[in-house]
């Protein structure tokens, strides 16, 4: 009979609407009819949840279980890094890169639920993580990837919209951004050695993929203490538009003015960029990243 386990299962705040509604109820009760102790949390705020997930850390659980996308991931990962409690994902977000990354069930809670109880007596994995320092000396991780071009653009201009709702709001800021498009002048440092370039998307990935299967680093790897740099030099809007489908496929690698290079520290410059990791707001470039080696326990 396997043993009991004692769970904490934190919810995202923002779980309660649309196709994620109840899914963190459905969750702490497949858990506990499998006859694990859980600690449920919920909260007004991700804030509130961070406290509230702190505290209850304390107690040493046998894993810490995030509801929701990739912001919830991220969430987790910056509790628990460095730390031997793992990672449990039940991936209900839109993008949900990193659980596809992982091989984890994608909106199958039910599904999810077996098999990080499966992982869960396994041990689970271990993989790297990025430390991410601000020019104020602020310090975040993140395990997937970082977007500093034209998509983190256009995320922050959906982010500062207050209207259209909904996906559609993305489909417009992408338009108007599309219209504006044009080359930003980087300065990268990569494991000390400086490439200044135009480009028009830079992005850092531990993780294959952003945007929900965007496979913008298609051989990254979690686990090799290295870090994948995408450059994407100047394109007409036209060709822009051309190859972007092609990022899905990950085929866009093939393309000479696509390149990758590969170092565990990278620094990035530019002026009135901000960069996005995980899906979350990590603030205006510059931007210190170094990867660190083995320091998440993830159910997977």
């Amino acid at each position: 009979m396997p043993r009991r386990r004692e769970l904490v299962v934190a919810i995202n705040p923002a779980a309660g609407f649309g196709a994620s509604r109840g899914v963190g109820t459905q969750v702490v009760a497949a858990l506990r009819n499998h006859g694990h102790g859980v600690v449920a949390l919920q909260a007004a705020s991700l804030a509130e949840l961070v406290e509230a997930t702190r505290l209850a850390l304390v107690g040493r659980p046998d894993a810490l279980v995030v509801v929701g996308g990739d912001g919830m991931v991220n969430f987790g990962a910056g509790l628990l890094v460095g730390s031997d409690i793992p990672l449990g994902i039940i991936a209900c977000g839109t993008g949900n890169d990193l659980a596809r990354g992982l091989g984890l069930p994608l909106n199958k809670p039910d599904v999810a639920v077996e098999a990080l109880l499966e992982s869960l007596d396994r041990g689970g994995r271990v993989i790297d993580a990025v430390r991410v320092t601000s020019a104020s000396g602020e310090r975040r991780w993140f395990a997937g990837a970082l977007s500093a071009g034209f998509d983190a653009i256009v995320n922050e201009r959906a982010n500062a919209m207050r209207r259209p709702r909904g996906k559609s709001r993305y489909i417009l800021a992408l338009l108007i951004e599309l219209v504006r498009l044009r080359p930003i002048r980087y300065r990268l440092v990569l494991d000390g050695e400086e490439l200044t370039t135009d480009a028009l998307l830079v992005s850092v990935g531990n993780n294959v993929s952003i945007g929900g299967g965007m496979k913008v680093t298609p051989n990254a790897v979690m686990d090799d203490g290295l870090l994948d740099i995408l450059v994407v030099r100047p394109l007409s809007r036209l060709a822009f538009l051309r190859i972007f489908p092609r990022v899905f496929a990950g085929t866009h690698l093939t393309d000479p003015r696509v390149s990758i290079h590969r170092a565990r520290t990278v620094r990035i410059e530019a002026d009135s960029v901000v960069a996005y990791a995980d899906g979350e707001r990590f603030g205006p470039l510059p931007l210190e990243l170094e990867v660190s080696e083995g320091v998440l326990r993830v159910l997977a």
